[in-house]
């Protein structure tokens, strides 16, 4: 997979604006936004686990020791490594145990991202949360950073309070109601999160 090309990302862009003002309004003041794409391995997965839940500033210090401590991180360096190895880059039990089963299953073939590459959205996520340390959060991301279109991270806070400023409205939704909102987005809400987080990063 890559990221979208721009000619995608300009006609998904101009067709979200037709249908929601906020995004209209961050099409116009931010243009067409950058993809965050990124090789779509077990590094970037891993990476996901490591930022998970704590702050940014933080999550960059302890992956870094991670890179440093393991040089190329893979599902064979991580079930290589001891679990004194990657506490001791600053990585919570629950992390390193999650990084194991996530490594575990794909040298067993239980994961395949090759298959998940390839595979319609649904069943590219169901194979990716019947890994345990994979919730549907890091699913989402996860093919959303391989270029899906339509992965949409429900529940990101960034993306929820962008679209309340850019709506000029004093309470920003819920959870429940910000997915049900998204759904006039299809099947564009991966363009339209990368306009919100690209709107909300400029400002």
């Amino acid at each position: 997979m890559s990221a979208p090309s721009q000619a995608d990302l300009v006609e998904a862009c101009t067709w979200l604006s037709e249908r929601d003002t906020a995004l209209a309004r961050a099409h116009t003041e931010l243009g067409v936004p950058t993809w965050r794409y990124q090789t779509p391995d077990y590094a970037v997965i891993a990476r996901m686990i490591a930022f998970q839940q704590i702050t940014t500033k933080a999550a960059a210090s302890i992956w870094a020791r991670v890179e440093e401590a393991l040089g190329t991180v893979s599902t064979a360096s991580v079930l290589a490594a001891s679990d004194d190895t990657l506490r001791g880059c600053g990585l919570s039990r629950p992390k390193v145990s999650h990084l194991r089963s996530i490594a575990d299953a794909i040298e067993s073939g239980a994961l395949d991202l090759t298959r998940v590459y390839s595979a319609n959205m649904e069943a590219a996520r169901a194979e990716l949360i019947a890994v345990k340390g994979i919730g549907p959060w890091t699913a989402d991301l996860f093919l959303l950073y391989c270029g899906r279109l339509d992965a949409f991270p429900v529940g990101d806070v960034g993306l929820m309070e962008a679209h309340k400023l850019l709506s000029e409205v004093e309470t920003r939704m819920e959870i429940k109601e910000f997915s049900a909102h998204a759904e006039v987005w299809r099947p564009y809400r991966g363009v339209a999160a990368h306009m919100l987080w690209g709107w909300i990063n400029d400002q």
